[in-house]
């Protein structure tokens, strides 16, 4: 067991995803149980606070803290058993929630409880806050389906505690006495509603409560123990359900319907409104007209009939009843990606946390969001409105202002009005969040002064030296003191190369788009983000560490030499510059372009890695190879090889790739010419294609000239610099594409479109370009004119002959993130073709990723992760497509399989030809 102190790691652990910052004074990643019990001995030995941590989503900063920060999520975590006949679970509390549902699926189980985090948070996180999730309105919150649990007091005091379990000694007789003095104010004070999460749950004390110790602490967010194991009641699954998607005028409409709906006994009540689905382009069209609404799961015999049913009897703009899961998983992405959907408003203003969890009883739930929204309009804020209707539970983001000294004043008196209308409809500051520093200073609104001594007192008998999480709920640090929300120096502002056009042109507003939701921790799920943290499960090397980082650089504090910082190198040298976080974030924070941007402020004016020179640089290493191919594939085969791999910095475990005998631009010069036809096009040479395979091309020029097109190629030397890019030699990069611009901008103004075969280049034009050139008209007419090979096809489509085979696709990242994949699927289907889209991630090359010495084995285990054993298991008669060179490089190096581009396989189903 061993305390890390190292300003990477400390940095890593300065905040979870809430408003707040503390730097913590050490952090333990144990590896068993005996390792957390030792380190809250450490602690101890220290004086040391002692903070716990799960998956760092916490939103109202009850998991971080300046104490030793004890992370169970990397190594305490598993199910030790599960009893089907019970439908008892025994689980570490570093357990993972989707793995614990995974385990409990085939005996038709599930743990009730379900966090839109439920892909990354812990079980030891979500019985900390007493999370809820979705399905409570139906199966109960955390503390409803806790049994028992082994707990450890900082004095090193181990518990077993439940219901069942034994009752001497003297924290029981403690608890006891409290309860006996207080009997009367427990019960007035500490309603039964569901959604009371704020403060402590000494509710579960009172006799008639059967005196239940571990359900007590339930929700105390690490303030009174330690927790090392849990026994948890699981659900049965319903045989049969259906979702109910309700449309209503308004998000107040809908608040207002949530009593209606109740007595239909819903499965979920989940709302969202109509400026959150706007965040999701192209997610309208699967709703019914309205401008909120209630996504009603129900189950039964027949459940579609009751849904049906349902709608019938609330007054609707509209309403669908869905019943296939994947169409049921496309609607609730909506609701679960909220919490990041919500930071950033639709004209680009960010939004925080501080007023996203409060509750109220739902039959107050319209009168109470009418009033809410007053109280916004007052304070001049807005916000998006989703949340968990049916238990009056509403989670907003509004757009204080956390940077300036004026904006900060208005935040605590808007929190302090709102708590003050929250207690006035009877509900709670925290509806499952927990109260953290968001909201324990506030509790003084919602309950009496007895009560907050009853709270102390309680907290007293487990923690008397006040050494767990202090701050948080007792004796509470002030909710707008210690905000992590800053400007970046004018040092780093000043000096940086691209646009930032998503973020009003800040480099400081792009680093505080990342909130910690950790999306990017998934590990069981599907999409491309994070390939490299599914390989290493490290925290430094997940978007959201490397978010963090670049934020704490920005502070100055823990990481102090800015650009030039190691911590911030080594934490982005893992970072395969896939772009899967562009699209699968729900706050698009874009680490690739970051990564850029950084690599080029690091090493300006130094010697930069042989690989920037060798890989950076491949086009002009391409063109110069092409003038004597055979000589270059000779010693790419010899033993020459060896040296030209520890020259240019490339893994000695990597083939190089082999050389055409002559590029397409030079076998076709003949298309060198200006087009004729209506349907004008030039054909990308990206370097890929041209010099190594330029097959590819041929077979695109042949499929589109079929379709119609007028194919040409420009008339000089063009190329689009995303070497130079991913390397950071923004300057580089930027006078490149000048230079493309300058050759194509004739074409782009006679209304030629692009055609890209190569989708990293083509999203570089279609994404990245007006970043590099801000203002430039030219790269915003070519971001707007390129299209993939398959879009072209989509607008000219070809009578194709049906092929009659199978196939699997691996889609680039950068097509899943930039540029989409429906018209290929299209494609494929036209040309007869059964294709199955893996959803594999990335294939871990990823340009020069892969290729860079030090990389191969994070390469490899990125593809073994899914692409790898997808293309295993599929028969050897089953075509292997991938776009990407990237891609098929690998496909072909570890797989043994020969993959095509899609351009390829489509020559074969033209018209006539055999």
């Amino acid at each position: 067991m061993e305390i890390l102190t190292d300003a990477a790691t400390l940095a890593l652990y300065t905040t979870d995803a809430s408003n707040y910052r503390h730097v913590p004074r050490g952090v333990v990643l144990p590896e068993s149980v005996d390792d957390v019990i030792a380190a809250v001995a450490e602690a101890r030995a220290r004086d040391l606070p002692v903070i716990a941590r799960g998956g760092g989503t916490s939103v109202a900063g009850n998991a971080c803290g300046p104490g030793l920060v004890i992370d169970t999520s990397r190594h305490v975590g598993g199910v030790l058993s599960l009893d089907p006949e019970t439908r008892l679970a025994r689980v570490l509390p570093g357990t993972v929630l989707d793995d614990l549902q995974a385990v409990a699926a085939p005996h038709g189980l599930r743990f009730g409880p379900d966090p839109s985090t439920h892909s990354r948070c812990t079980l030891g996180g979500m019985i900390g806050n007493n999370a809820c999730g979705s399905h409570s309105v139906a199966w109960g919150r955390t503390v409803d389906v806790v049994r028992s649990l082994d707990v450890l007091l900082y004095d090193g005091t181990r518990l077993k505690v439940g219901r069942d379990e034994p009752t001497e000694g003297r924290i029981f007789d403690e608890l006891r006495a409290l309860v006996r003095d207080n009997l009367a104010l427990l019960r007035k004070e500490l309603s039964t509603w569901p959604r009371r999460v704020s403060g402590y749950g000494l509710e579960h004390l009172l006799p008639e409560n059967g005196f239940d110790v571990a359900k007590a602490l339930v929700g105390s967010e690490g303030t009174c123990v330690t927790i090392l194991e849990a026994t948890v009641e699981l659900a049965e699954l319903p045989a049969r359900r259906v979702l109910a998607v309700l449309g209503f005028p308004s998000d107040i409409a809908a608040a207002d319907a949530v009593p209606s709906i109740l007595p239909w006994s819903p499965l979920t009540v989940e709302g969202v409104d109509a400026e959150l689905v706007a965040m999701l382009p192209g997610r309208a069209g699967d709703l019914p007209p309205g401008g909120a609404w209630l996504f009603v799961e129900l189950a039964g015999d027949d459940p579609a009939s009751r849904a049906r049913a349902l709608a019938a009897s609330l007054e609707l703009t509209g309403f669908a009843i869905v019943d296939d899961p994947a169409a049921q998983r496309g609607l609730w992405r909506i609701r679960e990606e909220g919490a990041g959907l919500a930071t950033r408003l639709a004209d680009g203003s960010e939004a925080w946390p501080g007023w996203e969890d409060a509750a109220v009883p739902p039959e107050r739930l319209g009168a109470y969001l009418r009033e809410f929204k007053e109280l916004m309009r007052s304070h001049g804020r807005r916000s998006v409105v989703y949340g968990h209707y049916g238990e009056g539970c509403l989670h907003l983001r509004l757009d204080f202002d956390l940077l300036s000294a004026s904006g900060v004043v208005d935040f605590r008196r808007f929190l302090e009005e709102a708590a003050d209308l929250v207690a006035a409809h009877g509900g709670s500051l925290s509806g499952e969040h927990g109260d953290g520093q968001a909201r324990s200073e506030l509790l003084s609104r919602m309950y009496s002064p007895e009560m907050m001594d009853l709270f102390g007192r309680f907290k007293a008998i487990f923690d008397p030296a006040g050494r767990m999480n202090p701050g948080i709920l007792v004796a509470p640090r002030p909710v707008d003191a210690d905000l992590r929300v800053r400007s970046a120096p004018l040092s780093i502002e000043d000096v940086t190369v691209l646009g930032y056009p998503e973020d009003r042109g800040s480099f400081g507003q792009a680093m505080r788009r990342c909130v910690g939701v950790g999306k990017c921790r998934n590990t069981s799920g599907g999409g491309v983000m994070c390939p490299s943290y599914r390989a290493t499960r490290e925290e430094q090397h997940s978007t959201r560490g490397r978010a963090h980082l670049l934020a704490e650089m920005i502070n100055g504090e823990v990481i102090t030499d800015g650009w030039r910082s190691s911590e911030v190198h080594d934490a982005l040298d893992l970072c395969l510059s896939c772009k899967g976080c562009l699209s699968d974030c729900p706050v698009d924070v874009d680490m690739a372009t970051y990564k850029a941007e950084f690599l080029h402020q690091h090493y300006r004016r130094r010697l930069r890695p042989a690989s920037h020179y060798s890989m950076g640089w491949l086009p002009l290493w391409l063109r110069l190879s092409a003038r004597a191919p055979r000589l270059a594939n000779f010693v790419g085969r010899s033993r020459m090889a060896g040296l030209v791999k520890r020259l240019g910095g490339i893994a000695p475990e990597r083939a190089l790739p082999s050389f055409a005998p002559s590029p397409f631009t030079s076998s076709r010069a003949d298309l060198r010419r200006r087009a004729s036809g209506e349907r004008r096009v030039v054909l990308w040479p990206d370097s890929f294609n041209n010099y190594l395979t330029p097959s590819v091309l041929d077979a695109a020029h042949e499929v589109l000239t079929a379709a119609g097109y007028d194919v040409v190629l420009p008339d000089r030397g063009v190329c689009c610099g995303l070497t130079w890019v991913s390397t950071g030699q923004l300057g580089v990069a930027r006078r490149v594409l000048t230079r493309t611009l300058d050759v194509l901008a004739p074409y782009l103004e006679e209304g030629y479109e692009v055609a890209g075969l190569e989708p990293s280049c083509t999203a570089l034009f279609r994404g990245d370009l007006p970043a590099l050139l801000p203002g430039d008209s030219r790269a915003e007419l070519l971001a707007s004119r390129t299209f993939t090979f398959a879009e072209l096809l989509e607008r000219a489509p070809i009578p194709f002959a049906a092929l009659d085979v199978d196939a699997i696709t691996q889609v680039h990242c950068h097509q899943h993130a930039v540029l989409g994949f429906g018209a290929d699927e299209s494609a494929l289907a036209a040309a007869g073709v059964r294709n199955t889209t893996l959803d594999s991630g990335c294939c871990g090359l990823a340009g020069n990723f892969g290729f860079e010495r030090g990389h191969y084995e994070v390469s490899k285990a990125v593809a073994e992760d899914r692409m790898l054993p997808a293309i295993r298991a599929a028969s050897p008669e089953t075509v292997v497509v991938s776009d990407g060179f990237s891609c098929r490089t690998q496909i072909a190096q570890e797989s043994g399989r020969t993959p095509v581009h899609l351009a390829e396989l489509l020559r074969r189903a033209l018209p006539g030809r055999e």
